[in-house]
């Protein structure tokens, strides 16, 4: 595993396991099995509704919690100050925890400006003890300046849509100036095009490996923190199995140039589902 530090200084595995559309009794067990395969970081969230199965995943994984990595999410119906302290600790009763080692904000939703208050909500989850880390996901450069020069905190890191065909360099370099990681959503574009390119699967040939693992050893190399999601066994060991090799300087060059800002998922000036 690689290990990242975040900007408070706590350590983060750089390789994740999402489950994100994975019905509540199959996270249980798709967790478990991550976490048997070796995946010490999982991402859950409030809107996936399956935070008790993850933390029954946990539970039964017999591995002890100070080795894990544990993400969860506020959503957009519980932002505003109030509703987000009771929905962090409605989603803390589910996962059977004591503490979560990293809480985000899942949308920004601007223009309903709730993100401000709810970030400070966040704050106090923070310095009270009851998260390790607190960041965001899907925020624009305009909506993090905005906590930077409202806010005490700075998020630990930005959770956003990201692979090859939306590589994100602009909002990466905002990051980077500030300390802030970026991690990146739906890395492999939710199995579509990017994994049938060219330039991907001629990478992939010359390293024996798939195209999703090229895929994440990219992320790995770009810097990124990367979560991907499956619940096929198969496939979870497979997405692990990205540590024995490394993609050449001329590799990350080719994958630069198929970069199209093309964005899967919805814009987050646009989403206001709750």
């Amino acid at each position: 595993m690689e290990f990242v530090t975040l900007n408070n200084g706590l350590k983060m595995p750089k390789l994740g396991f999402g489950v994100w559309l994975v019905p509540d009794d199959e996270a249980e067990i798709a967790v478990k099995k991550a976490i048997e395969v070796g995946y010490r970081s999982i991402d859950t969230a409030m809107t996936y509704e399956n935070e008790e199965g993850v933390g029954r995943g946990i539970a039964a994984s017999g591995v002890p919690r100070e080795e894990l990595f544990i993400t969860t999410k506020l959503w957009n119906s519980d932002q505003g100050y109030e509703s987000t302290l009771k929905a962090f600790e409605t989603s803390l009763e589910k996962l059977g925890l004591d503490y979560v080692d990293l809480y985000l904000i899942h949308w920004p939703m601007p223009k309903e400006d709730k993100y401000v208050e709810s970030y400070k909500a966040l704050e106090k989850l923070y310095h009270d003890g009851k998260v390790k880390a607190i960041g965001v996901c899907n925020f624009h450069i305009e909506h993090l300046q905005r906590l930077l020069d409202e806010c005490e905190v700075v998020p630990v890191l930005n959770q956003v849509e990201c692979h090859p065909y939306l590589q994100q360099a602009e909002l990466k370099a905002f990051c980077r100036e500030h300390d802030i990681y970026v991690e990146a959503w739906s890395p492999l574009m939710n199995g579509k095009d990017v994994l049938n390119d060219t330039v991907i699967q001629e990478i992939a040939n010359a390293h024996g490996k798939t195209p999703a693992q090229v895929i994440l050893r990219w992320h790995l190399q770009y810097d990124n923190i990367v979560i991907p999601k499956s619940v096929t066994p198969s496939r979870i060991e497979e997405n692990f199995d990205v540590f024995d090799f490394e993609l050449s300087e001329q590799d990350m060059k080719k994958i630069a140039g198929i970069n199209r800002n093309h964005r899967n998922g919805p814009e987050p000036n646009d989403f206001y589902i709750k």
